[in-house]
């Protein structure tokens, strides 16, 4: 199986329970394919979780739901030590982060020393507890969903913690045709429990190898830092993406290419994923915010501004 249609028969396997979510069913194989992970963020009611379970569902890998509210804690992510009577020592006993894939629902419901159980484990894969560094299985994986922070009972997300997501995806509203079409599908059972798995977690990893091998000539990979170190330069702006960002673009753009069929990334490419993947990255001023400027109209304003090379 070829990436472009491993792309190809999961997106249709998510469309059957997504209705016209294609283009974030594809950003979230981006995230999938660059070892990322994926903020999704809208009102309640537009399918956030429907859309993450059909994606885990999709793939031959085990899966774990966490319902973060504010009396969470952090050992309830990561796990934690009990005492065994029969044994007479304590055996640790993991938490539902030792999954593949982790779907951390409402993540702005619980308080910030819960969300930052997260950390270690988005960067670098792995949960120290009680001076031990545990492994996490691959490909490992955290859809994160939340609500907009001006709801009653969030708390919003650390720049820190914001920076390891890859991409800040928001769904939206369905259009007419399509939210008809999700009550007639409905309308008997939820085809979410009738979702299988039509690729597995062994083909995952192979194809995360394969998308390091895309091509990033000088020029596009020149591009990406020009848009990325405007961030930090523009008058707007307070805090700007990181060299994590930076990083973070490169990878995406050649998961997005293989995808799409090439074996090269193109300035298309970076100009599609800069909205989802800068866009949450950026700190705007006091006064940007008041005069009603947001992250993603700054963004595109950067990107517009940045010369397009042209890549033969």
């Amino acid at each position: 199986m070829e990436i472009t249609e491993f792309a190809s028969v999961v997106q249709d396997n998510v469309g059957k329970v997504v209705i016209g979510k294609q283009d974030a069913v594809e950003l979230l194989l981006v995230a999938l394919l660059s070892e990322g992970h994926v903020l999704l963020e809208d009102v309640p009611g537009v399918g956030k979780t429907t859309l993450a379970k059909a994606l885990a569902q999709s793939i031959d890998s085990s899966f774990a739901r966490i319902q973060f509210t504010p009396d969470l804690l952090p050992s309830d992510v990561t796990g934690s030590s009990l005492f065994n009577q029969k044994s007479q020592e304590f055996e640790f006993r993991p938490g539902p982060l030792f999954h593949q894939i982790v779907l951390a629902d409402e993540i702005n419901r619980a308080t910030p020393r819960t969300q930052s159980s997260l950390l270690e484990a988005m960067q670098e894969r792995q949960v120290t507890t009680d001076g031990t560094t545990r492994p996490l299985p691959a490909p490992f994986m955290t859809i994160a969903t939340q609500n907009p922070i001006e709801l009653e009972g969030t708390f919003p997300l650390p720049e820190a913690q914001l920076d390891r997501f890859l991409l800040q995806i928001e769904l939206g509203y369905p259009n007419y045709d399509q939210e008809d079409e999700i009550l007639i599908k409905y309308q008997k059972r939820d085809p979410l429990t009738e979702t299988t798995a039509v690729v597995s977690g062994e083909q995952i990893t192979s194809f995360q190898e394969q998308v390091k091998d895309v091509l990033v000539n000088e020029e596009v990979r020149h591009y990406m830092l020009n848009i990325v170190r405007a961030t930090r330069d523009h008058e707007f702006t307070e805090l700007g993406v990181s060299p994590r960002g930076s990083l973070a673009l490169y990878r995406a753009s050649q998961a997005l290419a293989a995808i799409r069929g090439r074996s090269y990334v193109i300035p298309s490419d970076v100009q599609h994923l800069a909205p989802s993947l800068l866009t949450h990255r950026i700190h705007l001023s006091p006064q940007t915010r008041l005069r009603g400027r947001t992250p993603a109209q700054i963004v595109t304003e950067i990107a517009d501004s940045v010369p397009v090379p042209v890549v033969d």
